[in-house]
C-alpha cells in the first residue's frame, strides 16, 4: 500500500487502518442511539416495556385498593346497619331472643323472652291420640285412668302433669266433626287442637305436629304420645320418667326392631323399602307407637326442624329416624308395654306395676271401649302412686 500525504505529511498504512476502524465503532454507536427505540429485542425497548409495566402494575394496585377500600366501606355499614337493627330489637317489646347456647349437653334453641314467658312450666305433657270416631274410646278413658274435669286442672297445676286428647281438623273447615269436637271440648276442656288435617295415613304429619305444639305451649321435662286405646298408671309413668330427668336427649319406650316389609296391600307396607338396604332387612332400634317419652331437648329439635324431617309410612318408625343421626339416649323399658290381664295383673300382684298395658295382637287394647275397665281395676295403680307426688315448684 502506497503511503498518502496530508499537509506534506505522509500517513502510513497503519495509521489509516486504526482510523477506519476508529470511524466504523462510532458509527454503529451511533446508529444504535438512533434507532434502539424501533429495536424490540434492544434493551431500551425492553426498559421501556418494564417501565410501562411499572406504571401499569402500579394503576392497577391503586385500583384494587380502591376497590377493597369500597368493599370495607360496604361491610362496614351493613355491620352498622345490623348493629341498629339489634338495638331496635332490644328496645321492642316481645322481641329479645336469647342467645343459643349448650348446658350441661343440653341444646337450648334460640326463642323469645316473650314466647319463654308464654309458656307453662310442666314436669310431662301427654298428648292422647284420638279420632272423630273414637268418642267412646275417650269416654272409657276419661272413666278409668285420666282425671276429668277439677282434678285434671289439679293434676296439671300441683304436679306438672299435663293430659290432653290430640286432634286436629277434618278437610272441610268447621264440618259436622269439627262442630262435634268443639262441643266435647266446652263439655271437658281435655282438648289440644291440632293445625293438622287429620287422616290414618297422616300419623306421622300429627305426632310431628303434637310435639311442636306442646313445646310450643309448655316448657315440660318430657312430652310423651299415647294412643287412646291403652291403659296407663300415670304415677308410675312419672316415676319412671323422674328416673331420667336429669339425662340430656332421651327416647323412652318399647324399643323393637321389625321387618321391612316391601310387599304392596300388606299391613304397615313401607313404599321406601329400599332405603333400608336388602329386602328382608330390619328397621333400626325405635319405640313401638302406642306409647313412647322424649326429652325436652328432643322435642325442641322435632320443633325447630319440623318442615325438614321426613316422614316414612309408619309413625313410630319416622320418630326412630329423626333421632338415628343425633346424640341420643334410648332406654328399652318393658314396662312400658305389657300385657292385659293376666299378664299386667300378675305384675301388679308382685309390685312391678306397669307403666302401660295393651294388646300386641290389636296395636292396643283389643275391643278397649268394653275392656279398659276391667284392665283399669286388675293393673289400675294405687290413687296414692299419682297424688302423692311431691308438688312442683313454678
Amino acid at each position: 500500500m502506497k503511503n498518502i500525504r496530508c499537509g506534506g505529511r505522509k500517513l502510513s498504512p497503519k495509521w489509516i487502518l486504526i482510523f477506519s476502524i476508529f470511524s466504523f465503532a462510532f458509527g454503529m454507536i451511533s446508529t444504535n442511539r438512533v434507532w434502539a427505540p424501533l429495536d424490540l429485542d434492544g434493551k431500551v425497548m425492553r426498559r421501556r416495556e418494564q417501565e410501562i409495566e411499572i406504571v401499569t402494575d402500579d394503576c392497577i394496585t391503586h385500583k384494587d385498593s380502591d376497590l377493597l377500600g369500597a368493599i370495607h366501606r360496604s361491610d362496614e355499614a351493613i355491620r352498622s346497619l345490623g348493629d341498629s337493627i339489634s338495638r331496635l330489637r332490644m328496645e321492642l317489646p316481645g322481641v329479645q331472643r336469647l342467645p343459643e347456647k349448650v348446658s350441661n349437653g343440653n341444646l337450648q334453641t334460640n326463642k323469645t323472652v316473650s314466647e319463654d314467658k308464654r309458656r307453662k312450666k310442666a314436669f310431662v305433657v301427654i298428648g292422647i291420640n284420638t279420632a272423630f270416631s273414637s268418642r267412646r274410646r275417650r269416654d272409657s278413658v276419661r272413666e278409668t285412668w285420666m282425671p276429668r274435669g277439677e282434678k285434671l286442672i289439679q293434676l296439671e297445676k300441683e304436679k306438672g302433669i299435663v293430659v290432653r286428647f290430640i286432634i286436629g281438623h277434618s278437610v272441610t273447615s268447621k264440618s259436622i266433626l269439627d262442630r262435634a269436637i268443639d262441643s266435647e271440648e266446652s263439655q271437658h276442656r281435655d282438648f289440644l287442637r291440632l293445625k293438622h288435617v287429620e287422616g290414618y295415613h297422616e300419623l306421622t304429619a300429627k305426632t310431628r305436629t303434637f310435639f311442636a305444639t306442646a313445646y310450643a305451649n309448655w316448657d315440660a321435662k318430657f312430652y310423651v304420645k299415647v294412643d287412646d286405646d291403652v291403659h296407663v298408671n300415670l304415677g308410675m309413668l312419672a316415676s319412671t320418667l323422674d328416673r331420667h330427668h336429669s339425662k340430656p336427649r332421651v327416647y323412652i319406650g318399647c324399643m323393637k326392631s321389625g321387618p321391612v316389609l316391601s310387599q304392596k296391600n300388606v299391613k304397615y307396607h313401607e313404599p321406601e323399602y329400599w332405603k333400608f338396604g336388602e329386602e328382608g332387612n330390619k328397621y333400626f332400634w325405635h319405640a313401638t307407637g302406642q306409647i313412647y317419652a322424649i326429652s325436652n331437648d328432643l322435642a325442641a329439635y322435632i320443633s325447630t326442624n319440623q318442615q325438614i324431617l321426613h316422614k316414612y309410612a309408619n309413625e313410630d318408625v319416622s320418630l326412630g329416624a329423626w333421632f338415628i343421626g343425633l346424640d341420643v339416649e334410648h332406654i328399652d323399658d318393658r314396662n312400658m308395654c305389657c300385657g292385659t290381664p293376666p299378664e299386667c295383673e300378675w305384675k301388679a300382684e308382685t309390685g312391678n306395676v306397669c307403666i302401660a298395658s295393651f294388646d300386641w295382637s290389636c296395636s292396643g287394647i283389643c275391643k278397649s271401649v268394653e275392656r279398659i275397665k276391667e284392665v283399669h281395676q286388675k293393673c289400675g295403680e294405687n290413687r296414692a302412686a299419682l297424688w302423692n307426688r311431691p308438688t312442683i315448684k313454678n
